[in-house]
């Protein structure tokens, strides 16, 4: 089982979100746990190589089931934070944008399943929500797989993204267990 995590940080009624350079696509700050690491630790630790933020974990707003997933994670895990300090810069490597917004200005153009945590997380959802989310990519065996059809398809990172999953939810994720 690969476990995940990622960040909700909202403050003045706005959420930061990053923008990732592979599918150009806007996220939630987050990625895999580690080996011999806590859950919390891999937020923290996310949020910081992300952002350049070092944040306080607030609560937990939910678990996210999903078991047909073999290229990403199985179990997404999402905590809400505050920032208590660092500089907002992206880490080049993996982020192309930061940038915060409101419940209404969230773009459309989001990585799959994020736009349910996100709103879960503006809810105020704590502790109680748990999710399955089919994902809409089970023929891809693992990461490595999925990059490599990115880089044979010659479409950037957003067409193929587009093309290959879609930009917006559908809704059809949304299976409260």
């Amino acid at each position: 089982m690969k476990v995940g995590v990622c960040v909700a940080i909202i403050e003045d009624e706005k959420i930061l979100l990053t923008k990732r350079k592979d599918f150009e696509v806007w996220c939630l700050p987050g990625g895999h746990v580690d080996a011999g690491e806590t859950v919390a630790e891999a937020a923290v630790r996310e949020a910081l190589e992300e952002t350049s933020l070092q944040v306080q974990l607030t609560r937990l707003v939910g678990i996210y089931s999903m078991p047909k997933s073999n290229a990403w994670v199985n179990l997404m895990i999402l905590f809400a934070a505050k920032t208590i300090g660092g500089t907002l810069k992206a880490q080049e490597d993996e982020v192309l944008d930061i940038d915060t917004f409101s419940l209404e200005t969230i773009p459309k153009n989001l990585l799959w399943g994020h736009r349910q945590r996100i709103l879960d997380a503006f809810a105020g959802h704590g502790g109680g929500i748990v999710r399955q989310q089919n994902v809409p990519f089970d023929e891809v065996s693992d990461r490595r797989e999925l990059y490599q059809l990115l880089d044979e398809s010659g479409l950037s990172g957003l067409e193929f993204y587009t093309q290959t999953f879609g930009l917006a939810d559908s809704g059809n994720d949304r299976r409260e267990l």
